[in-house]
């Protein structure tokens, strides 16, 4: 009773900043969240192109020229070098088509005339070329079987019409699962703030030389004595977790009751559990009370950057990835983009979460082991 209410005690007095890193992960988990939002949704929209053209709009010009009418939106700016520059370099214009003289003329005779485009090095420069060139390959694969011009436009426009329909067969909410990823990537680093913090507060409380000389000659084991108060912190992580588990219902939605919702949930306990028993380590090496916040800047901040905690780990570059696989962060995270992709649910599919999962609990296991080592060199000394 007596290390529990000593825990209670500085909990009480600590509650602010239990507080603080709640609203951190509350401001900036749900920018992190609409972020995802506006970014997953995606809304077809076509590439600005502005025609040059020197040739007589009729035949195949006339057809080529309507074709990218259709394809593409057309720009409303000056027939100039230096309009067309500007347009360009503004991101006004994705695409200058110039289309030679006597371009139908010579294409119908298998000259292949050039054209010329001018573009911006972006997605929709290239996709604008990319629709250039299908109407090119197959105008001039048609023109050497067909030399009839009017014919030989009703072939391509045949081909060219024909679009590739696609169906979507998911049935998964896809955006609410990568906002569930999001909203527990980042809860990894107020998990590990808020842990760190507080348990790093309660031993140091314990490890004062009064106290620790008190523990010391007493009949207490050192195993039953980290037992005891490892216990009495996984209450105040657990309270933390079921907080946060809470939270999710009330930011993401229903989806957190789905079996993607439940693993999301699971994964995070898991982490919990490895983050209070890292907690718990570090909190033994802890002399000076004023250190803790530069522990928590390290240890919550540095993994958080490095496994993808604020970044997608997608976006992270290789080196960065590679260091951030000696953090447990980095296991819970992949675990958490894994189970936002699963539509499927068997062995084969629950593995790498499975694995991801496991290294976390190995994380656990190698923490507790070395606490005990720590504690007991301690003891000796």
């Amino acid at each position: 009773m007596t290390v529990f209410k000593t825990f209670l005690q500085v909990l009480k007095k600590n509650k602010f900043i239990v507080i603080m890193y709640t609203v951190i992960l509350l401001i900036f988990g749900n920018f992190s969240m609409q972020s995802n939002q506006s970014s997953t949704n995606f809304e077809a929209s076509k590439p600005t192109v502005f025609i040059v053209n020197e040739d007589k709009e009729e035949g195949i010009t006339k057809d080529f020229i309507k074709y990218i009418k259709e394809k593409c939106d057309m720009a409303e700016i000056e027939n100039s070098k230096e309009a067309i520059d500007d347009a360009l370099f503004y991101e006004d214009l994705s695409l200058a088509v110039y289309i030679p003289q006597d371009f139908g003329k010579d294409f119908m005779e298998g000259k292949k005339p050039e054209i010329t485009i001018k573009k911006r090095d972006s997605y929709y420069g290239s996709l604008a070329e990319m629709l250039l060139q299908r109407y090119i390959k197959v105008a001039t694969i048609y023109q050497k079987n067909i030399k009839n011009e009017d014919e030989l436009v009703a072939k391509i426009n045949e081909t060219i019409s024909k679009d590739i329909e696609t169906e979507v067969t998911t049935k998964i909410d896809t955006s609410a699962l990568t906002k569930a990823a999001r909203y527990y990537n980042f809860s990894s680093y107020s998990f590990l703030a808020c842990l760190i913090y507080i348990i790093s507060l309660i031993i140091s409380t314990f490890n004062e030389e009064k106290v620790q000389k008190r523990t010391t000659i007493s009949s207490y084991n050192y195993k039953k004595f980290n037992r005891i108060l490892l216990l009495g912190n996984s209450l105040y992580a657990f309270v933390l977790w079921i907080l946060y588990v809470v939270m999710s219902f009330v930011f993401v939605g229903p989806t957190m009751a789905s079996i993607n919702g439940l693993l999301f949930i699971a994964n995070s306990f898991i982490f919990v559990i490895c983050a209070t028993t890292l907690a718990f380590f570090i909190a033994n090496f802890v002399k000076n009370k004023d250190s803790i916040n530069g522990i928590v800047n390290v240890i919550g901040l540095g993994s958080s950057f490095l496994c993808g905690a604020f970044i997608p780990q997608e976006w992270l570059p290789e080196t960065v990835k590679i260091i951030g696989h000696v953090f447990p962060t980095y296991y819970f995270i992949t675990g958490n983009e894994t189970i936002a992709k699963l539509e499927k649910f068997n062995i084969d599919t629950l593995m790498p979460v499975i694995v991801n999962a496991g290294i976390v609990i190995a994380f656990s296991v190698v923490f507790v082991i070395l606490t005990n080592l720590v504690t007991k060199k301690r003891r000796k000394v």
